[in-house]
């Protein structure tokens, strides 16, 4: 496959590769090898033979089949969710209909057979990035967030976002320059931020702490000012609010005694 920016300075990835059908694992394992980003290949004809593969040893990425008998694709994934580091998986199908319960899953991408060259080294580089994300944020204490964008996996890191808003059962991440709708529900971002320093401050708005830059009362309503958007703060969160700035905040040390 043709060497890319992407894959330049790429880990070598021990992959996991799962189909039923001997032909298509054969195809997809062989496919897979000839990536210059991939050390090893390890073929499964089930997804309980990859269950016992993970168990055995570690793998970097999964790319398997969706429709399988016993144990299929989509199974497997809600298995391996449950890791505690989870590796990126990546659906190999013919079938399209499964696409929307695969992204619920978080999966990496979703490859339709017959499988050409150019889009399963598109996959590939997918993971890649995933990886080196998770690699970034654990170095840093930050955490990274893929997004989809225009059917292009990104990176986002959490450290860049501003504020999110809450779209029904998904969040719209917003940053600087741009925002992101993700399938997470406000109130578990709510949790898993917290430590962060993500705080509510509205039932529908979840504001970084470290980007507010202005805090208004007017009429009995109060906002906060974060990256130039002014947000309501809900008379609920107003007082909580209001002394975590204050405790965050570095008063001036007096002049010489």
């Amino acid at each position: 496959m043709t060497t890319t920016p992407d894959t330049e300075l790429a880990p070598l990835l021990r992959v996991l590769a799962v189909d039923d059908e001997a032909p298509a694992l054969d195809e997809l394992t062989w496919m897979l090898g000839r990536h210059e980003c991939v050390r090893q290949v390890v073929p499964a004809g089930s997804g309980e033979a990859a269950l016992r593969v993970l168990h055995e040893g570690q793998v970097d990425a999964i790319f398997m089949d969706v429709q399988m008998p016993g144990l299929n694709g989509l199974d497997l994934a809600r298995v391996l969710s449950r890791f505690t580091t989870q590796p990126p998986i990546v659906f190999v199908t013919a079938h399209e209909q499964h696409a929307v319960d695969a992204f619920e899953l978080n999966v990496v991408d979703y490859v339709l057979k017959p499988v050409r060259d150019e889009r399963l080294d598109q996959a590939v580089r997918r993971v890649v990035r995933q990886i080196h994300g998770r690699e970034t944020s654990a170095a840093t204490g930050d955490e990274t967030i893929v997004v989809e964008l225009a059917g292009v996996s990104r990176l986002v890191a959490r450290s860049d976002v501003l504020y999110v808003e809450a779209q029904g059962d998904y969040a719209r991440l917003h940053t600087a320059s741009e925002s992101h709708l993700v399938r997470v529900p406000l109130t578990t971002l709510a949790d898993q931020w917290r430590e962060a320093g993500f705080v509510r401050i509205h039932r529908s708005s979840l504001v970084a702490l470290g980007h507010i830059t202005e805090w208004r009362t007017e009429g009995g309503r109060t906002t906060v000012v974060v990256g130039g958007h002014e947000l309501v703060v809900s008379r609920r969160h107003t007082r909580a609010l209001r002394d975590l700035l204050v405790r965050r905040a570095q008063p001036l040390g007096r002049g010489g005694s």
